[in-house]
């Protein structure tokens, strides 16, 4: 029957996130669920979602990127999220040369593309600090979504966290409420620590194209406007780039069956 669908799985630390694409690269489907205790249960249920979906296997590539990667045992191959988050990024945003920050659950990623290649990266070292992990810890000391938090910092200022650790971080907001500092202050400062964090990374690469924010902040939107201040460029995003690393992985599976065909 041939190849129909080119699908790309992303496992994170925190989110598993899967892109279907065809033979034009146009998404067909986009799924998304909580990675949990074991990646292959994961990449098992993900198996089953794609096949009530009518994508079987017999007429898929299947191409795996991220955390979980090798636990996806479907797929006939595996690559790194750093090509995969790069090759994703471009398609989304209809460029080939483009700076990308993609702050996952735990690690943030900033990585310069020219002509489609990545050209330098840059990762934070083993520390939660400005991820989505440090922001969902800070959220829940203050009993608020992450989101929640985000958009509450737009409202608040004049304080700040000092601690880049997380543990650390969690212990002077704890200290910051029994003061009774306002929650709006106390997510500013939340916000704050992670662009200064990321900021601080981008001081390692040319930042004079264009910039794009991905993984699961990528809809913050006041958390993308503090980006852009600090960093003194617009740095944009779009919805689709939560999935930029399943798409990369999707085009990957793509460009490969295409070569068998020497397209």
């Amino acid at each position: 029957m041939g190849i129909e669908y080119f699908v790309g799985i992303d496992i994170g630390s925190t989110c598993a996130k899967t892109v279907v694409m065809d033979k034009e690269g146009q998404i067909l489907h986009r799924l998304l669920r909580p990675t949990g205790w074991s990646s292959v249960e994961t990449a098992a249920s993900i198996q089953t979602e794609l096949e009530t979906l009518g994508v079987e296997a017999d007429r898929s590539t299947v191409v795996s990127t991220g955390y979980g990667r090798a636990a996806v045992g479907f797929a006939a191959k595996n690559i790194t999220e750093i090509t995969c988050h790069a090759k994703g990024a471009c398609h989304i945003h209809g460029t080939d040369d483009l700076t990308v920050i993609d702050i996952g659950g735990q690690d943030t990623k900033l990585i310069a593309v020219e002509h489609g290649q990545v050209t330098d990266f840059v990762m934070n070292d083993k520390c939660s600090a400005g991820t989505g992990r440090f922001l969902e810890v800070m959220a829940n000391t203050l009993s608020v979504t992450p989101e929640e938090l985000s958009n509450m910092a737009r409202s608040g200022g004049g304080v700040s966290i000092s601690s880049m650790c997380t543990v650390f971080a969690e212990s002077e907001v704890t200290g910051l409420i029994g003061k009774g500092e306002q929650r709006e202050n106390i997510a500013f400062a939340v916000i704050d620590s992670i662009v200064k964090k990321v900021a601080s990374q981008a001081g390692r690469l040319k930042m004079d194209q264009k910039v794009c924010l991905t993984g699961g902040l990528c809809g913050f939107d006041y958390l993308r406007e503090r980006l852009s201040s600090v960093l003194h460029c617009e740095v944009c995003a779009d919805p689709d780039g939560r999935y930029a690393g399943a798409a990369g992985a999707a085009l990957s599976a793509r460009d490969s069956y295409l070569k068998t065909l020497g397209k």
